[in-house]
C-alpha cells in the first residue's frame, strides 16, 4: 500500500466546490493502492459554508489532519482573504512535521486554493516527495484581462500579478497534472517547457451515489425553495457575466414562446440558486439583470445565496425541470453536472460548442444538451413546452456512461496518473 497525502484546503463539513473530487474519490483509493490522509484547514478558519451532512459520505477510517489559518477579520483590514494565503505557514509546518515522520509517497493538492501548491516544490526540494497538482479551473488567466471592470472579479488587479507570480514557483518543479479540461493542461505544458513531459491526465468529476442516499434520509430537513402551482425550471450554482451567451438563448427563446402563448408559458417559473460566493444576504444578482434585459423578470427567481450540497440535490428532485447553462469559456466543464443526471429529471443544457460537457452529456443519452453557437431556438420552446405539458418522461440513461462517469472510475483514473507519476 503506498501512502498519499492530500492538500484539500477545504473539506467537510466545510460546503466548496473544489473539494468534491476528493471527497468523492477518497473511499476508493484505499481499492486501488493508495492510503490516503487529508490536510485541510480547521472549519472554524473557513469562509464557506458549513454542512455537516458532508461527514456522513467520509469513512471514519481517513486519517484527516487540520491546521490552522490567520484569522480573517485581522487579515481583512490588510485586504487578505485567501484562505490559502492565510493559512500558509500553518500547512508548511504541519506537513514538514508528516513527511519528517510518515513515509509518504506523493502529495496531491486538489484545490482551487491554488497559492498553497507553491509548498509542492518547497516540500519536493526538501523531502523529496512528488507532487501532483488538480487543475480544476485555469490559476494564472487572461480570461478577464480585457473585460469591462464592471466584469472582473473583485480585487482582480491584486490576484492576476499575484497569480502570475506563483504559479510558476508551483508548476515548474510539478511532478504531474490532472485537469477537468485538456486545454488547462495544453496551456500549461505550453506556458512551460520544462513540464511538457510530466504525466498528465484529463478526468472529470465522477457521480457519487451514496449522496442521493444521504439527501433523501434528510429531504424533510430543507425548506421548500420553488412555488406551487407553477412548472419550475431549476439550476443550482455559480451565475457569472461569463454564462451570458447560455442563459440569453434560453431567455430569448422564453420570451418568443410567452409572446405566442401566453396562457401555456406563463406558468413556467426559472429559479436560479445560490448563484453567488458572496455570504448571505451580499450576493449581486448576474441573471436577473439579464432577465429584465429580455422583459422576463416576472419568471425568474435568482436566489444568491448558497444552499447546502443536500438540499440542493432535494430541490433538484422537487423540479418539473433543470437546466444547465455553460461559460463562454471553450474549457470550462461543469463538475455539477452529476447530481442533474442522479436525478433523472427534463434536463436543459446550453453550452459552448468546444466544451466537453456536451460530448459527455450525450454519451449518457441526454437530447436536449446545445451549442449557444448554432441552437435552434425551437429545440428549446420545444422542451419548455413540454415542462409545461408534463410530457417528458423519466430520464434513464447509459449504464455504459453511468459506470464510465462514476466516482470509483474516476478514483481508478487518479491512482493510475499516482503510479505513473512515482515509476517514471
Amino acid at each position: 500500500m503506498k501512502n498519499l497525502l492530500i492538500i484539500s484546503p477545504y473539506f467537510p463539513p466545510v460546503n466548496a466546490a473544489d473539494m468534491q473530487r476528493v471527497r468523492m474519490s477518497i473511499p476508493y483509493f484505499a481499492d486501488n493502492g493508495w492510503n490516503a490522509e487529508i490536510v485541510m484547514v480547521d472549519e472554524h478558519y473557513a469562509d464557506s459554508g458549513i454542512d455537516p451532512l458532508l461527514l456522513q459520505s467520509i469513512l471514519p477510517a481517513i486519517k484527516i489532519h487540520k491546521v490552522k489559518a490567520l484569522d480573517k477579520k485581522w487579515t481583512r483590514k490588510l485586504g487578505l482573504g485567501s484562505i490559502a494565503l492565510r493559512a500558509l505557514p500553518f500547512y508548511r509546518r504541519k506537513v514538514n512535521e508528516l513527511l519528517k515522520t510518515g513515509n509518504y509517497d506523493l502529495i496531491y493538492f486538489s484545490t482551487t486554493q491554488f497559492p498553497v501548491c507553491i509548498l509542492g516544490s518547497y516540500w519536493k526540494k526538501r523531502f523529496g516527495v512528488p507532487y501532483i497538482i488538480d487543475m480544476q479551473d485555469p490559476w494564472h488567466s487572461d480570461y478577464y484581462k480585457n473585460k469591462p471592470k464592471s466584469q472582473r472579479p473583485k480585487k482582480y488587479w491584486f490576484s492576476y500579478r499575484l497569480n502570475k507570480y506563483l504559479e510558476p514557483i508551483a508548476l515548474k518543479n510539478v511532478s504531474g497534472l490532472i485537469s477537468v479540461s485538456e486545454k488547462y493542461i495544453a496551456d500549461l505544458k505550453a506556458r512551460y517547457p520544462e513540464i511538457s513531459s510530466v504525466p498528465a491526465a484529463v478526468i472529470t468529476f465522477g457521480a457519487f451515489e451514496p449522496d442521493i442516499k444521504i439527501a433523501e434520509a434528510h429531504k424533510n430537513d430543507f425548506p421548500l425553495l420553488l412555488q406551487n402551482g407553477y412548472k419550475n425550471i431549476v439550476y443550482v450554482g455559480r451565475g457569472g457575466n461569463d454564462m451570458e451567451k447560455a442563459l440569453t438563448v434560453l431567455f430569448k427563446a422564453f420570451k418568443q414562446a410567452l409572446n405566442a402563448d401566453k396562457i401555456i408559458f406563463s406558468k413556467l417559473r426559472f429559479y436560479f440558486i445560490g448563484t453567488s460566493y458572496a455570504p448571505a444576504g451580499m450576493g449581486t444578482p448576474t441573471i436577473m439583470p439579464l432577465a429584465k434585459q429580455h422583459g422576463i423578470e416576472n419568471y425568474v427567481i435568482e436566489i444568491t445565496d448558497r444552499i447546502s450540497y443536500y438540499h440542493s440535490l432535494i430541490t433538484l428532485q422537487q423540479a418539473d425541470g433543470l437546466f444547465i447553462p455553460g461559460s463562454d469559456d471553450p474549457g470550462y466543464t461543469a463538475s455539477k453536472i452529476y447530481p442533474y443526471l442522479f436525478v433523472k429529471k427534463p434536463l436543459l443544457a446550453i453550452f459552448n460548442k468546444e466544451s466537453s460537457v456536451i460530448a459527455i452529456l450525450k454519451e449518457y443519452g441526454s437530447n436536449t444538451v446545445y451549442s449557444y453557437h448554432d441552437v435552434d431556438q425551437n429545440d428549446i420552446i420545444s422542451f419548455l413546452k413540454e415542462v409545461v405539458n408534463n410530457t417528458l418522461t423519466k430520464q434513464e440513461y447509459n449504464a455504459e456512461a453511468i459506470k464510465k462517469y462514476s466516482a470509483e472510475n474516476m478514483a481508478l483514473k487518479q491512482a493510475e496518473l499516482f503510479n505513473k507519476v512515482i515509476n517514471d
